[in-house]
């Protein structure tokens, strides 16, 4: 049984319009049905590709986080620092941090918690009125940098 229909479609790969004989005919000839086919497989393969290597990527991350107590290199992986960073961070007392040898330095897991349980460390700012010989030039110099008159100086102290 033949079918008498002929329909105007859009070929799914070339994009040329050709007259089909069945509605479901998406492609104008078999070498566009073919090569369609290999770029729907190369797709997914690029796909499955991609996901693996996210997979692999974000793996570290996965077990870092059921650790209780970290490295300096596997806590700048998992805060996303660099490695001198968390040195810094260590010498200035913010996070505590324990020396087993000389290169060997652990940090707890609740001690990293605590850091961002702790309020923001910022600065306060204090007005003081200043001198008045002093006033006028650095007014002079500010106004015009800002394009304002300033009457007090700020000065800022850490809340260390």
């Amino acid at each position: 049984m033949s079918s008498n229909i002929s329909v105007y479609r859009i070929c799914g790969f070339c994009s040329s319009e050709f007259l089909a004989k069945k509605t479901t005919t998406k492609y104008c000839s078999l070498r566009c049905a073919s090569k369609d086919y290999k770029r729907r497989l190369k797709n997914q393969k690029i796909e499955s590709s991609n996901l693996q290597t996210i997979k692999i990527k974000n793996q570290p991350l996965i077990e870092l986080k059921d650790k209780e107590f970290l490295t300096v290199k596997q806590l700048a992986l998992l805060l996303g620092f660099s490695v001198k960073t968390v040195y810094r961070l260590i010498n200035t007392k913010r996070i505590n941090a324990y020396n087993f040898s000389e290169r060997k330095t652990l940090i707890r897991r609740c001690d990293i918690n605590a850091l961002f349980e702790k309020p923001q460390i910022g600065f306060e700012v204090v007005l003081r009125p200043i001198e008045q010989n002093k006033l006028k030039l650095r007014t002079a110099i500010l106004s015009q940098k800002y394009k304002r008159n300033l009457i007090f100086q700020v000065v800022l102290y850490s809340t260390l």
